[in-house]
Order: structure tokens, then sequence, then C-alpha cells
């Protein structure tokens, strides 16, 4: 981990990494750029393509028409679906409607979904931990209705009835709070001893790693700004995270314009970071806000080094091989 050694009355910023786009959000956003160049404006995307009003806008700008569902796209029009994974009642829906489809959802949220169906395909009684109305908890519970109920903290588990109590598996949205996950899971093994976890971690690990930076520099911060949309999942998470780890305060923002100059009075340390969906322009543009107010050295905290890379959608990489 990067030092953080400092003379104490001098303002800093503690820059968590990794921090911003994960290998499955920069799939999802090149995905509708490059299905934009492909095919021609307009694409339609189904949701936002991910939880980004920055993103969302500038594609929108790009000849992206975004929709809450596949009825409100022209029948046989170009529809992708977003980051967070759809049900397979949408993907009826679109075949119904002849929709050309270009699947986003990220790999591992994929996995997820597979391993939804497996345990149904055993008759087993699943619990999925995440947030109700989530995209990515719909599109999971849409894989196995009948078998599938949702908890979303440690607090819901006395509520949870199975048919069989040694006959039950668990399931976690990717983007949850590693810590909180961990205490709902703890619960649900002391009612259910035999609990049957899935065969590797459903929180993603860009999610896990940003957290972990968050962890590692929250104890010198009095301050933590997290970069990213209040819909956004594991940017939400993120702010608890530094909250927990010993910040006296954090705020959520989704550009630099919306920072309140007042959270600055009596602050020598600034942490900043920002969601998985979060283009780095927007941190830039933050750091750049908090020089002009003095924060001008800038120190950053490395906890891990990401590499992973996702391909596109094979919808997609089948007509850019046929050109």
């Amino acid at each position: 981990m990067t030092a953080m050694t400092t003379a104490t009355n001098q303002r800093r910023v503690l820059l968590a990494n990794p921090r911003g786009y994960c290998a499955g959000v920069d799939r999802a956003v090149i995905t509708v750029e490059k299905a934009l160049e492909q095919y021609g404006a307009p694409i339609y995307v189904r949701k936002q393509i991910v939880h980004n009003t920055h993103v969302v806008r500038t594609l929108e700008e790009r000849g992206a028409i975004f929709v809450e569902e596949t009825e409100e796209v022209p029948e046989g029009a170009i529809v992708v679906f977003s980051a967070h994974g759809v049900s397979p009642v949408v993907h009826e829906e679109a075949g119904r409607r002849r929709l050309k489809t270009i699947d986003a959802t990220c790999p591992l949220v994929t996995k997820v979904h597979k391993e939804a169906k497996r345990f149904a395909s055993e008759d087993r009684d699943i619990i999925l931990i995440g947030h109700i109305g989530h995209e990515e908890v719909e599109g999971t519970s849409g894989e196995a209705p009948e078998h599938i109920q949702i908890v979303e903290s440690p607090d819901e588990v006395h509520k949870v009835q199975v048919r069989d109590p040694d006959n039950v598996s668990w399931l976690s949205q990717t983007t949850l709070s590693v810590d909180e996950t961990t205490q709902t899971v703890d619960a649900l093994r002391k009612k259910f001893p035999n609990l049957l976890d899935p065969p590797s971690d459903d929180i993603c690990y860009a999610t896990s790693n940003r957290q972990d930076a968050v962890k590692a520099m929250a104890p010198e911060c009095e301050l933590v700004i997290v970069v990213g949309s209040d819909n956004s999942s594991n940017s939400v998470r993120l702010v608890e995270v530094a909250l927990d780890a010993g910040a006296d305060a954090s705020y959520l923002i989704d550009n630099a314009s919306l920072m309140d100059d007042s959270w600055l009075e009596g602050v020598t340390t600034v942490g900043v970071t920002s969601g998985a969906s979060v283009p780095d322009i927007l941190v830039r543009e933050l750091l750049d806000r908090l020089a002009g107010h003095g924060y001008g050295s800038v120190s950053p905290v490395t906890t891990a080094d990401e590499t992973l890379t996702f391909s596109l959608p094979k919808e997609l990489r089948r007509d850019l091989r046929a050109e």
C-alpha cells in the first residue's frame, strides 16, 4: 500500500485506487458506442446501460435512446440490454417484438444467473441477498422466481420461510457491501446450518476492491467524497464503508459542481474515490476543484491492481467481424 504520511497541517487528498470503471462497465459502455458506429443511430437501450448520469447523457447525445421496457422499442429495432442483466421474460418479449438484441450483461452477473438456474434445477430454496427493485436483482430472481426470495439485510432473516431447512442456498447481488453481506450470510447460516454457498463469491472483484481501498484511506480522512450517481448501488455502499471505516463525514456527488464548500471547513485530509460506473474525467474535475481550495497534494492509496477485461457481446463481435 502507498504510504500516507504527511505533515498534519498540510491540506491533502488521498486518492483511492482502484476506483471508477470496472471491466463490466467498460464493456457495456463500449458496446453501446460500437453499436452506434456499426448500425447508426438510434440504438435503443433497455434501462440505463450503467448507473451513471454522465455516461447516460453522453450516450444520448450520440444517438442512444434509453427506455424502461422493451415494449417501448419499435418492432425490429436494435436494443442493448444493460450491464445489470435481464430475466428470461425480457428475452422472450424481445423475441416476440422481433428485436435485434445485444446483451451487455456483465459476465459476473451472468455467473449469478447460472448459479440461480443450477440451484433451482436441484429444487433448492434460494435466498438472494440484494435490494428489491434493483435491475440486477430483478434479472436474477427472474431466472427462478418460484425458488427465489429476496433478503435485503440481516434484520430480515428471521422472516425467511423455506420448504426444507436442509436444502437452502444463497446468492447475492454483485454490488453489495462485503461486510453487511457477510453479516446476512452469518445470520442465514445460524437459521439454516446446512446453507449451501455459491461456488465462488458473488460480490464482484471491483466492488470488493473499491471498498478495500476506501477502508484503507478512511481512517486518515475527515471527509471522503465519492463520485457516483445516487442510483448506483456500489457507489452508495462506498459512502457507508467510508463512515464505518472511520471517516468523520462522507458524501456522494454526481460531479464536482455538487460539492458543498462548507464540507471542507476544518478538514485537512479529503479522501476521493468513485463508483464502478464512473468515468475518471469526473474524478479529475473534482480534484481540480479541491486544488482550487488548497488541496493540491494528491497521494494515491493503492490496494489492488486490476487487469481483468471482457470481450464484447458475441452478437456485436459477429457483425464487427463480418464488416
